[in-house]
């Protein structure tokens, strides 16, 4: 089973910054999501998905996954930029 390391986004609908400097580890699925024939609603069997994990450094989630024998891969941030303009640019 192998998983995923990634540092949460901030969220492009709020201007907070809160819970971005958190890691997360979370479990690549095993098996696609099937809908459910009698509900419609779409799930699997694979319990793994559930699971999401919170780290307060990569190194912390890093040392997590090598000590419990999990294969990982570590998604890169994106760097952040400012575009940083005046009000007045808008009229020329």
């Amino acid at each position: 089973m192998s998983a995923r390391i990634y540092q949460i986004q901030k969220n492009a609908l709020q201007s907070g910054k809160a819970l971005t400097h958190k890691w997360v580890l979370e479990y690549v699925p095993a098996e696609a999501k099937r809908p459910d024939p009698l509900t419609g609603w779409a799930g699997s069997g694979d319990m793994k998905q559930q699971i999401k994990l919170t780290f307060s450094s990569e190194e912390a989630a890093r040392a997590y996954a090598e000590r419990e024998g999990i294969a990982y891969s570590v998604i890169a941030t994106a760097p952040k930029t400012l575009k940083i303009q005046a009000y007045a640019d808008n009229f020329r």
